[in-house]
């Protein structure tokens, strides 16, 4: 064998310390988002949670003054805030209308 038999095939230039190195991930993420649905229980119901999270919105939102109105009209025609029909997370930045 010579020198040239030894090079590493994934390092050409056969510099020191530069070896390709790479992970696949994908069995790791496909069994990490079958624990997350499965520590969710057969119980979730997305669309409550949906409906509930546009409900905490509205709450949070509700009850401004004139000028703290204002500020959330403007955050909201700015795009720093979710603005969906019923003022929760339903559009905005990021997110997708409901239909």
């Amino acid at each position: 064998m010579n020198a040239a038999d030894a090079r590493d095939p994934r390092n050409p230039d056969d510099r020191p310390g530069l070896i390709p190195f790479s992970l696949d991930l994908t069995r790791d993420e496909v069994r990490r988002r079958a624990e997350v649905v499965a520590a969710l229980g057969p119980d979730w119901d997305p669309v409550e949670v949906l409906r509930g999270e546009a409900e905490a919105y509205a709450l949070l939102y509700s009850g401004l003054d004139a000028e703290q109105q204002r500020i959330h009209d403007e955050l909201v025609a700015a795009g720093v805030l979710p603005g969906g029909a019923d003022g929760g997370p339903g559009e905005g930045p990021g997110r997708a209308a409901a239909h």
